[in-house]
C-alpha cells in the first residue's frame, strides 16, 4: 500500500514568477521575415480602414495551482515525490456590439502528479485527485511542468464545448502550442522572454505606436507559427512597453494570416487594461484578468483542501486493521 505525506511547505510560497516584458535572451529559431513584406521594407503597419473588429471575440484562459506537495513511501522503502494539483479552464464571451461579457464555459480538474510506480487516487474529504504518473526519475522539479498538459487539453476542451460550429474568433492566452488544430484562433502572448529578429526588425517592432503593428513573419521553432508584434494603447515608456506577441496556425494560408493580423489589431487594443486598476497593463487584458479571478474561485479554498489532503495522507499511513 503507497502512504503519502504532506509538506508543511506552503506551496505558494515561490510558486509566481512575473517575467519581464522585454525579451530576455535572443532565440536560436529560424526566422522567414519576408512573409508579408522582404525584410529590407519593413515599418510599422496599420489595418485597413475596411477592417472591423468581429461582433463576437471569445477568450480561453486556464489557471493551475498547487494544493500540496507529497511524498510515497512505497513497500520497497524508496519515496517518490507528488503533487495534488487543482486546475480550471474557462471562456469568457464578449459581445462587443452590446458592450457585456460573460462567462461562457468553464471545466474544473484535479490530479495527484507522481512518478510512483504503485500510486492511486486519492480521496480528500469531498474532493478526489486522480492519478496521474509521471515516468522517469523521481525528480520533483518535473511535476509543476507536467500540470501543463492536461491543462491545456482543458482548454482545448472547453473551447470546443462552448464555441460549437460558429466561427468567432478565439483569443488563447499564451502561445497556441498543441491548439493550433482550433480555427480562427490566436495565440497572445504579454510576456517577452526570447527575442526572435535581429537587431534592425527589432527596431521597427520598439518603434511601433499604439495601434501599429509588425508584419507578420514565420517562426521554425519547434511549435511554429505565424506571428506578429503590435503595441496596446498606454502610457509610453520602456521600448518593450505594451508590445504583446500575437500567432497563429501554419496550417493556414499565409494571406489568412496577415488579415489575422489586421483583425487583432481592431479587436485586441479595446480589450487593454489600465495601470491603476491591474499592475500587469496593458498587457492583461481585461476579460482575461476578470476570467482569472472566476476561475481561481472555482479552484475552492486551498487550505480547506490542503488540510482536507493532509487529514488523508494521515490516514494512509496508518496500519491496517488499526
Amino acid at each position: 500500500m503507497t502512504s503519502y505525506f504532506v509538506d508543511n511547505w506552503d506551496p505558494a510560497y515561490g510558486a509566481s514568477f512575473e517575467a519581464s516584458t522585454a525579451p530576455a535572451a535572443q532565440s536560436t529559431a529560424q526566422v522567414n521575415a519576408d512573409v508579408e513584406l522582404p525584410a529590407a521594407a519593413w515599418r510599422p503597419l496599420t489595418a485597413p480602414p475596411t477592417v472591423r473588429a468581429p461582433d463576437v471575440v471569445l477568450l480561453v484562459d486556464g489557471v493551475r495551482r498547487i494544493d500540496a506537495s507529497l511524498w510515497t513511501r512505497e513497500e520497497d522503502g524508496t519515496s517518490h515525490p507528488g503533487l495534488a494539483a487543482s486546475y480550471a479552464a474557462g471562456v469568457v464571451r464578449c459581445d462587443l456590439r452590446a458592450g457585456a461579457a460573460s462567462l461562457a464555459g468553464a471545466l474544473v480538474e484535479r490530479g495527484l502528479f507522481t512518478t510512483s510506480p504503485t500510486a492511486g487516487d486519492i480521496t480528500a474529504g469531498s474532493v478526489r485527485y486522480g492519478v496521474r504518473q509521471i515516468s522517469g526519475a523521481p525528480d520533483p522539479a518535473r511535476l509543476i511542468p507536467a500540470v501543463q498538459g492536461p491543462l491545456t487539453a482543458l482548454e482545448v476542451a472547453v473551447s470546443t464545448q462552448v464555441r460549437g460550429e460558429s466561427e468567432d474568433l478565439l483569443v488563447v492566452d499564451g502561445p497556441l502550442r498543441n491548439r493550433r488544430q482550433l480555427s480562427r484562433t490566436i495565440g497572445y502572448v504579454k510576456t517577452q522572454q526570447s527575442q526572435y529578429l535581429d537587431g534592425a526588425l527589432t527596431a521597427v517592432v520598439t518603434a511601433l505606436r499604439p495601434g501599429e503593428r509588425s508584419p507578420v513573419f514565420l517562426m521554425g521553432t519547434a511549435w511554429g507559427g505565424y506571428s506578429w508584434y503590435l503595441r496596446l494603447p498606454g502610457p509610453s515608456g520602456a521600448p518593450w512597453a505594451g508590445i504583446v506577441r500575437v500567432e497563429c496556425s501554419t496550417e493556414l494560408p499565409s494571406q489568412e494570416a496577415i488579415e489575422l493580423a489586421d483583425l487583432s489589431l481592431v479587436t485586441l487594443p479595446r480589450f487593454a487594461s489600465t495601470p491603476y486598476k491591474d499592475p500587469r497593463a496593458p498587457q492583461n487584458l481585461i476579460p482575461i484578468a476578470g476570467l482569472e479571478r472566476r476561475l481561481r474561485g472555482l479552484l475552492g479554498d486551498s487550505r480547506l483542501l490542503h488540510r482536507a489532503l493532509t487529514l488523508a495522507a494521515a490516514r494512509s499511513t496508518v496500519p491496517a486493521g488499526l
